[in-house]
């Protein structure tokens, strides 16, 4: 899902830089012809600014592999931590998800203290955001992704990943109320009205604030009118009515409710 995913790359930009190895000897890493082969054994500064290296030419699976590396061969250096978040950063970028997320997990289970910590979680968030499929599809995922966004503004609300957490929030809340208004309209084509009701009323009732609102108290209307209920019928028209009164929509349940009042 891209919504806003130039934010979202200019958000990890910025943490990008403050991981970048400062004062590393020599940007060149491997000497040309040296074998690239991850599992030489090397010293860390190579290793580290040969995955940077990696990265910098968009090579994001050799540069999460040899960050990886760095983790694996230095365990105990101060750039074993670091390069943790670049692999699942280099993950990210290769849209290798599930990898970035354990990547980023891992980090989080041995440094759960460490100042990037808001970083991590906002890195897991995103991963699972961006793999939000249609909304024909099954919505695991978004509700993953609801969880993750919800944890980071809980734990780190003032954090700078906070405000974009918040605004993926309402777009992922208007992606679940427009599942819920996909399986409410096909019980309607089926002539399953009470079951319609009760999907309508999700979206009502738990997605207030989405887009999907005036349509689901529109359909809402029919529903009941199709069940007979005139009285909750005349209720769904009339906080359409009050909300939306230039709709389409208000107009179409108007309409609706007085063919009803004429039939008696």
């Amino acid at each position: 899902m891209r919504v806003s995913a130039l934010r979202t790359i200019a958000l990890i930009g910025i943490a990008l830089s403050s991981l970048s190895l400062a004062g590393c000897a020599g940007r060149g890493g491997m000497k040309k012809g040296q074998d690239s082969n991850r599992y030489v054994a090397r010293d860390v500064d190579t290793l580290y600014n040969a995955a940077r290296d990696a990265l910098d030419k968009k090579q994001y699976r050799m540069a999460a592999a040899l960050f990886d590396e760095v983790e694996r061969q230095h365990p105990y250096s101060v750039w074993a931590r670091r390069s943790e978040l670049m692999s699942s950063f280099a993950y990210y970028l290769a849209h290798s998800y599930p990898e970035s997320i354990q990547s980023a997990q891992r980090f989080l289970s041995i440094h759960p203290g460490n100042r990037d910590a808001p970083y991590a979680l906002y890195l897991i968030a995103v991963d699972y955001y961006e793999q939000i499929s249609d909304v024909t599809r099954d919505q695991k995922i978004t509700g993953q992704a609801l969880d993750a966004m919800g944890e980071l503004i809980r734990r780190y609300p003032d954090s700078k990943y906070a405000a974009d957490a918040r605004l993926k929030i309402d777009l992922i809340n208007d992606h679940l109320a427009g599942k819920e208004m996909e399986i409410g309209r096909f019980y309607q084509r089926r002539g399953e009205w009470l079951a319609s009701v009760i999907r309508f009323r999700t979206v009502i009732d738990k997605f207030q604030s989405s887009s999907h609102t005036p349509e689901a108290l529109m359909r809402l209307t029919e529903s009941y009118i199709a069940l007979g209920v005139v009285d909750e019928a005349k209720k769904s028209a009339a906080v359409l009515g009050a909300n939306y009164p230039g709709t389409d929509y208000y107009k179409h349940a108007y309409d609706l409710i007085q063919r009803r009042q004429r039939k008696g």
